[in-house]
């Protein structure tokens, strides 16, 4: 409907014509790749590094019980004892493996392994217990939904 120059139309179908005679392009892989689901692996933090004097501790993600933000660093929380890093719990919650660390809190990461039991206060509120540790976890409301299929 709309004005067309014919010189464009003729142009037009001069590539379609060339087209047609040039081979396909060759999509087995593409769809071979696509057909198996193929994404690259990600890697998650397996260890943390704490300086503690001269020495520098290496902490693997499972004898952390849980993180606790500190203003910009955060303190990692084993089962016999606590350290702080200089790293944030947004970066870290990002670098952790989501099937193992629950954010519970604005500030609190848990690992799913260090969890005893999950309980609610006299006011309904989520509480965190741990196997190795007695401090207990307040669960924020923004969290709560984590542990609804539990």
């Amino acid at each position: 409907m709309k004005p067309f120059a014919p010189a464009r139309l003729a142009l037009a179908v001069a590539r379609i014509r060339e087209r047609m005679h040039s081979a396909p392009a060759d999509l087995e892989r593409l769809l071979q790749t696509l057909a198996e689901g193929h994404r690259p692996a990600r890697q998650f933090l397996r260890w943390i590094s704490v300086a503690q004097g001269r020495t520098v501790q290496l902490i693997t993600v499972d004898q952390i019980c849980y993180f606790q933000a500190d203003n910009k660093y955060t303190i990692v929380v084993t089962a016999a004892a606590q350290s702080l890093i200089n790293k944030t719990i947004k970066d870290l919650v990002d670098e952790l493996d989501p099937d193992l660390f629950l954010q519970i809190h604005r500030g609190t990461v848990v690992n799913v392994n260090a969890i005893a039991a999950v309980h609610r206060d006299l006011r309904g509120r989520l509480e965190v217990h741990l196997e190795q540790r007695s401090e207990i976890l307040q669960v924020s409301a923004s969290f709560a939904h984590l542990f609804k299929q539990m």
